[in-house]
Order: C-alpha cells, then structure tokens, then sequence
C-alpha cells in the first residue's frame, strides 16, 4: 500500500494498485487549483484508495472534474474525473514521493513560458496518444 496525506496531517488515504499515467500535468486548472506552475499526478484504481482519516472537501473544477483537498490546509490530494474507474493522487501529496516518477508531460499547450523542461521526458501539447 502507498500512503499519503495533506500537509497538517488531518486528511490521510492509501491506495493500491499499480500506478498508470504518471504525468507532470501543465493544465490551466492545475496550476490554478494548486498555485503550482504545473502538478504530479498518477493514477491508481478508484476500488483500490481509500481515505483512512478525516474527511476531504470536494470541489468541481469543471463539468467532469473534482478534486478533493483538506479542508484545513487546503493541500490537493486527489483528482477524479467522471465517471473514469481510476483516481489520481497528486504526487507531492505522498508520504514517499519518490516512489513515483513522472513518465511523461502533458498539457504543454499551457505550459507556463519561464518553465524550461529538461527532464528529457515525452511531451504531449494535450494529452497522450493513448487516452
């Protein structure tokens, strides 16, 4: 099990599973829902989290996403997106976020212009090819 939680400790989940579509995430609404230039997410699936302590707050970005964030300290934890069978967990938010490495970055398109990516990952202007 992956565990993690917000930053005050008050909201705590663990997920199982293997991680699929580890990105570096340069959307608009990422950077605005976070005040981060851009976000680590991975996906696991939803029948394997669980929030294991307190109780997040849920927001609707947009018509099909909402994230889930600590009501306390305002720390985004997860993202779900209609009715998709899997949840993605911000990576900043893990107890060991070097379990995961993004494998890619998506959203370019709006990608803010003072970041210069050198990670020498694949880049997508949307998503990926395979979604």
């Amino acid at each position: 099990m992956i565990q993690g939680g917000c930053f005050c400790g008050a909201v705590r989940y663990e997920v199982g599973g293997t991680a699929t579509h580890e990105t570096n995430c340069h959307c608009s609404i990422c950077r605005r829902t976070t005040g981060a230039p851009f976000v680590s997410w991975a996906s696991f699936p939803k029948s394997e989290f669980r929030f294991t302590q307190g109780k997040p707050t849920a927001f609707a970005s947009s018509e099909m996403g909402t994230r889930h964030f600590c009501p306390g300290c305002g720390c985004q934890l997860v993202f779900v997106y209609g009715s998709e069978p899997l949840v993605d967990i911000s990576l900043g938010s893990l107890d060991d976020p070097t379990q995961i490495t993004p494998k890619d970055n998506t959203q370019t398109s709006s990608q803010l212009p003072w970041i210069k990516l050198a990670d020498a990952l694949p880049s997508f202007s949307e998503g990926r090819p395979d979604e």
